[in-house]
Order: structure tokens, then C-alpha cells, then sequence
């Protein structure tokens, strides 16, 4: 049977993984306040710097004690900055569920050569974080970007833990609801929940996460753009907005924007709910049809912002060249863009349900991916 094209197309086809859409309000005009061409040190440039921190806080309800601090080079800078900074001074526990949890695994091993126990579980299922030694510092991603399985809840975390706890939170923040007492350092990204642009990253220190800073200096060179430290304090001009190095002032308007508009949908709540609502439109979908999948093994476990999905077909002799084929359709059709699965990850499509991300164009894509997949069968019939 010849498949037939559906009559509906998402408004907005972009389901990248990073960077993700932009806000659906976002017009380049939003950006004209922008302290564009004066230096980030001049008093515009702190009081906007300052402002995208206690708009940071106050949405996602950080404690007045954290300290957060923008950083450079995205996610990545923050979470390195984070392990080269504090790790060393006791044993150090690894958890990787996916390919950046991974990679964070082979900074500490081969990199810094510190003393780790590695806990490794397969795309599609978590690390039993109950079964942890939290006198060791746990290095964890709170939600797997490239896998779709995030952490349910901070509850395997003990309060009395002796160790740190450092999480890398770029998918989760702003689409999850993250337990601050049970993180000692958090890290993420504009480029994810919130849509903005990439290059600058967010670090939020707990009281214990500074106390260990100012008690402990690593046995290896810090590079100047790791330094939280100075004669053995921390570096209070950090957390206020006086970065390590020039911010770009069009991006840091851009966070702005899209925090403003963050709390034009109810805040975290709304931001919550939204991606929410993408998900569960995927994840019925997938439950009323036989060839396809949630990634995620545990059902309590599946991420509500980078959804992964498997194809299931018995009729699918190659699966990294048919799922990619469907991608390519949808790319072509111009219904989904960027929504391959990630190079390390199983074969299969990502989508990203953020809050950014409108349900109804998650909706009107979904009769897509159906087309999509038959076309993709069909083709594998008239070829056999």
C-alpha cells in the first residue's frame, strides 16, 4: 500500500538536541537591548551579567546560599572546571549512563588520574545510585542527553553524604524539578532548556561545594580559566557576574530574554509541564504502535526533554542505516530537523521536548515520523 503524505506540518520543525529551539516569541528585534559594543566590565555590562544570575536563582529556586556563576566553554567548561577544581581530595566515584557522562569518566581516569570507582550502565538504563559510596565525590549526569534516561528523583542521595556530589544538569535544568540539598556542584548550558546560544556555561556551588575550594588545592596546574580561587578564598566577583573572561553581551541578552519568558509560562512549573506535555505526546504515540520504542528501559526513568526512541520492527535488517534513512526524510520533508540519534548512541531518532518546544508542533510531526517509517518499509520491500 502506497503510504500518503500527511496534510499537517509543525509550525516549527526544529527538534534539535543542542541547540535547541529558540522561545516561540523569539524575534532577533528582542535583542536590541543588548549592551552590544561596551565592556562587560563597565556598569551595563555587570548589571546585566548580575541580572541573568538572580533571574537564575529565583527560577529555579537555588538557595540564597549557592553561589552560581557563569563560566565559559558551555556545559563542558563547567563541569571540567568543577572536577579539576575539587576532585582529588578524596576517592572519586564515575557514573556514566551515556556519552557525555562517559567522557566526563575518561577526564577523571586517564586525564587527572584520579582514584575512581567507575559505574557503568547501558544506553537505555541507569546506575543504581542507592548502591553508591557517598563518602567518595559522585560525578553523575542528572538526565542523559544522548540516552533519554534521566534520574527520577534526588532520593538515593543521602543528606549526610561525607563526599560531593557534582551533576551535570544541561538537559534537566528548567525542565525538571532538581533537589538543591542533594547537589553539591550543578552544571548546564543556555543552549538546552531555555534555547540560547551556546558558549557559556552556568556553575552553582553549594556552601560545601566552597568550603572543599577554599580548604583544598589540587596536585596538578590550574589553567586561569579554572580558577574559583585566590590565595585560598573564593573568587566572590565570579558569582556576581564578573567573569573569568568577555562574555558575548548578545548572548547574555538573549538568556535574558528567554528567562523573561520563562516566567511568562508559569516559570519552572510552566517550563515543567510544558516539556512534560511534548513527552507524553511522543511516549503515547509509541505505546499505541508495535515498531517503535521508548530508549529508556524503565518507564520512570524516561526523559522528559531529550526523548530517544528505537525502532523495533522485525523487518529491519540494518538499523543505523534505517533509522537514519527516516531522519533524512524528515529532514527533507522539512517536518523534523536534527533528529538523529547521537553518534555513540543506539541507532534510532532524538527528539528534543523541551519547554521551548510547542506541543502542537510535536503533535503535527508525529503523523510524520508514521510516513516516514512506512515509506522507509516500503522501500525495504521493492528493494528485496
Amino acid at each position: 500500500m502506497t503510504t500518503t503524505a500527511p496534510a499537517t506540518r509543525p509550525a516549527n520543525p526544529r527538534f534539535s538536541s543542542g541547540p535547541c529551539a529558540k522561545i516561540p516569541t523569539f524575534t532577533l528585534e528582542k535583542l536590541a537591548d543588548a549592551a552590544l559594543g561596551r565592556s562587560h566590565r563597565a556598569k551595563i555590562g555587570k548589571d546585566k551579567l548580575k541580572a541573568a544570575i538572580e533571574e537564575t536563582r529565583e527560577l529555579l529556586n537555588i538557595p540564597a546560599d549557592y553561589r552560581i556563576g557563569i563560566v565559559p566553554a558551555s556545559d563542558t567548561g563547567a563541569v571540567e572546571m568543577a572536577m579539576w577544581s575539587l576532585l582529588g581530595a578524596r576517592k572519586a566515584t564515575m557514573v556514566a549512563w551515556e556519552s557525555f557522562g562517559a567522557g566526563w569518566v575518561t577526564d577523571v581516569v586517564k586525564q587527572l588520574k584520579i582514584d575512581a570507582e567507575v559505574k557503568i550502565a547501558e544506553y537505555g538504563e541507569i546506575v543504581d545510585m542507592a548502591a553508591l559510596d557517598y563518602k567518595t565525590d559522585v560525578v553523575f549526569t542528572w538526565n542523559g542527553t544522548t540516552s533519554g534516561v534521566r534520574m527520577p528523583s534526588g532520593d538515593a542521595i543521602p543528606a549526610d553524604r561525607e563526599g560531593l556530589t557534582i551533576c551535570d544538569a544541561t538537559s534537566a535544568a528548567y525542565a525538571m524539578d532538581l533537589p538543591w540539598d542533594k547537589l553539591d556542584v550543578t552544571t548546564f548550558s543556555w543552549q538546552k532548556v531555555l534555547g540560547g546560544e551556546a558558549a557559556h556555561g552556568m556553575l552553582i556551588l553549594s556552601p560545601r561545594a566552597v568550603e572543599r575550594l577554599e580548604s583544598y588545592t589540587p596536585a596538578w596546574p590550574l589553567p586561569k580559566i579554572f580558577r574559583l580561587t585566590k590565595g585560598g578564598k573564593l573568587i566572590e566577583g565570579i558569582f556576581v557576574g564578573e567573569t573569568i573572561n568577555t562574555p558575548s553581551m548578545l548572548a547574555v541578552e538573549d538568556y535574558l530574554v528567554a528567562l523573561d519568558w520563562a516566567r511568562s509560562v508559569g516559570g519552572l512549573k510552566g517550563l515543567i509541564a510544558r516539556a512534560d506535555a511534548n513527552a507524553k505526546a511522543i511516549w503515547d504515540f509509541c505505546a499505541a504502535r508495535d515498531w517503535i520504542d521508548n530508549l529508556a528501559v524503565d518507564a520512570a526513568t524516561r526523559s522528559n526533554t531529550s526523548v530517544c526512541l528505537k525502532f523495533t520492527d522485525a523487518r529491519i535488517t540494518d538499523g543505523p542505516v534505517f533509522a537514519k534513512a527516516v531522519a533524512k526524510r524528515l529532514e527533507a520533508e522539512g517536518v523534523a530537523l536534527d533528529v538523529g540519534a547521537y553518534r555513540d548512541a543506539p541507532a534510532g531518532l532524538r527528539i528534543w521536548c523541551g519547554g521551548t518546544v510547542e506541543t502542537s508542533d510535536v503533535e503535527a510531526m508525529l503523523p510524520w515520523l508514521e510516513y516516514a517509517f512506512h515509506a522507509e518499509i516500503e522501500a525495504l520491500s521493492q528493494a528485496a
